[in-house]
């Protein structure tokens, strides 16, 4: 199922809430969405190589029906199923059933529906790191840049404060914005929710980071679609 593209209006709104959240803090908010953390290659190739060695078990335990099924399908009269023929007809089987249930999971909704959660929820946060640790951790003066990331296919965000913010802030706090956000979400509004978790964000930056005469903004405002 396609998500949702981000409009410009969208993308104004949540640049403002950030732009409105900085206003009152020394820190530095930046907000990532994207379609889908990853692939899921290798679970796929898990599930395609499931499905081949069920498909050789299949053979080999049901033969006596499977040999004469497949001899009517291919209109074969008296066919003598030599152990090269078997052998074929296994790395046929086998081959099939593979690439068949690869390119499903690869390429269709079902892959991340057999996805377990854990492996989705741990991709998803190695992904929101990788984009913290380029886009924001280290980039400000004080260590004060927090991540907002969404990954729409499977649901998930994450907030990644960095060090300064880390040190006085539990990871609890942020519980908060993550409600404000995933309220508007489960209605679709996207931009909402992001704008939303924006506002707590500011509040506990604003808390304890106030924003100085000298302050710059290091860190852009706009939501980065990657």
């Amino acid at each position: 199922m396609a998500q949702p593209k981000m409009t410009a209006a969208d993308h104004k709104l949540v640049s403002d809430a950030v732009a409105a959240a900085e206003a009152h803090s020394a820190g530095e908010i930046v907000t990532i969405v994207t379609a889908r953390s990853d692939t899921y290659r290798d679970v796929a190739l898990a599930w395609a190589a499931f499905a081949a060695f069920a498909a050789l078990c299949a053979l080999e335990l049901g033969a006596g029906v499977t040999l004469p099924l497949i001899e009517n399908l291919l209109g074969l009269w008296a066919f003598e199923w030599t152990p090269r023929a078997v052998l074929g007809l296994a790395l046929v089987s086998g081959t099939l059933k593979f690439m068949t249930v690869y390119l499903v999971l690869r390429f269709t909704p079902l892959g991340l529906w057999l996805t377990p959660r854990r492996v989705r929820n741990a991709r998803v946060r190695e992904r929101a790191l990788t984009c913290f640790r380029v886009g924001a951790e280290s980039r400000t003066s004080g260590h004060t840049g927090v991540l907002i990331y969404l990954s729409l296919a499977e649901h998930r965000a994450e907030i990644i404060a960095d060090a300064a913010i880390a040190s006085k802030v539990s990871p609890e706090t942020w519980g908060y914005a993550m409600k404000a956000m995933l309220d508007p979400l489960r209605q679709g509004h996207m931009a909402q929710g992001m704008a939303a978790a924006v506002g707590e964000v500011g509040k506990v930056l604003g808390q304890h980071f106030p924003r100085g005469k000298d302050d710059v903004n290091e860190l852009p405002d706009r939501l980065i679609e990657v």
